[in-house]
């Protein structure tokens, strides 16, 4: 066990992150250094239609310079509830807007490097309406059955962790409740 962080010094800051380096002491009194980035927390959204069809998005990624099939996500503005980023997030990446938004899990994305906790959200109750894309953004929806959803999973078509994390996470508890409830989106 380490015994607590000892130096943070910030090396880049930038709008959505920051790049700090931390020192702690290991067990016998040896100090060790690493890199991390300190991020302020996103969300991912599980949008449901009543028709039990799920809706993905294919989204650009310049980081990987590929568009992914992923579910839409986003980051915590300052002083933002994590249920309103979903609630804002959905609308602006898909253009539905959820009559329901339900927490499901928290997960934490890549805690080698990152801080970063992403909510997970199931979005139910959808009602259509226009996306409100940022800059830069080439988002377009994907919708699906949920059948279709695991397959592009199974297939590797689907990638991103948060949004495989997420579909296995709801199907698992869906199929678990699926003897006593008749509605696959409700819990």
């Amino acid at each position: 066990m380490h015994t607590g962080m000892q130096e943070r010094k910030t090396l880049l800051e930038t709008s959505r992150f920051r790049v700090t380096y931390r020192e702690w002491t290991g067990p016998e009194g040896e100090v060790h250094g690493r890199e991390t980035i300190q991020h302020p927390g996103s969300v991912t959204i599980l949008p449901c239609l009543d028709d039990g069809r799920v809706c993905l998005i294919r989204n650009y990624r310049v980081a990987v310079d590929e568009t992914l099939v992923e579910l839409p996500a986003g980051t915590l503005e300052p002083g933002e509830e994590p249920r309103v980023t979903a609630l804002r997030e959905l609308q602006e990446e898909t253009g539905f807007q959820a009559g329901n938004m339900q927490l499901l899990a928290r997960l934490r994305l890549a805690p080698g490097v990152l801080n970063e906790f992403s909510w997970v959200f199931l979005a139910t109750e959808l009602r259509t309406g226009a996306p409100d894309l940022q800059a830069g953004e080439c988002i377009e929806n994907l919708i699906v059955t949920w059948d279709e959803a695991l397959k592009l999973i199974d297939s590797g078509q689907v990638t991103d962790a948060k949004t495989v994390a997420a579909i296995l996470f709801y199907d698992r508890r869906r199929n678990a409740s699926e003897t006593v409830n008749t509605d696959p989106f409700t819990l």
